[in-house]
């Protein structure tokens, strides 16, 4: 059982620190992205990162990367579409499918947020040693790979 000194009980559930952590996490980027001078969300910025590391992914896979339905990866990839920060060409293997690759801009853009992004980190969980924070994200990796659909055999 979960002890609790003071307050609810539900404040020390793991559910529950992970949808604040998320709130910090997505302010955080918000305010420092602006700050950079950009609009991008955190999903455009994992979108541009995956694209940038896979040129030429299909939006079903780069879906499956961030951890994103379809639906949602489509309108993002048409916001940054609209944004000149991709393209997306019908596949010549698939009709079906639409493989994405980004524009120059759209490097830049992610060469630029870049160093933003990893500095923001430690703010996110700016109460943690060093120690602590690596500990951290070995742990919600490794909650976050076992608690995947696609990891289960």
């Amino acid at each position: 059982m979960i002890e609790v000194s003071d307050g609810a009980v539900s404040a020390m559930m793991p559910g529950h620190l992970i949808r604040r952590l998320h709130q910090i996490s997505t302010q955080v980027f918000a305010r420092r992205i602006r700050e950079a001078g950009s609009d991008l969300t955190p999903v455009q910025f994992a979108a541009l990162d995956a694209i940038n590391q896979q040129p030429g992914v299909d939006q079903a896979s780069l879906a499956h990367s961030i951890a994103k339905d379809r639906a949602t990866v489509g309108a993002v990839v048409d916001r940054m579409e609209q944004k000149g920060l991709l393209t997306r060409v019908v596949s010549d293997q698939d009709k079906r499918a639409r493989e994405l690759t980004l524009t120059d801009k759209g490097r830049r853009v992610l060469a630029a947020l870049m160093p933003v992004v990893a500095d923001l980190q430690k703010e996110i969980l700016g109460g943690l040693s060093e120690d602590e924070y690596r500990q951290f994200i070995a742990l919600a990796a490794k909650a976050a790979r076992s608690g995947d659909p696609a990891n289960e055999n």
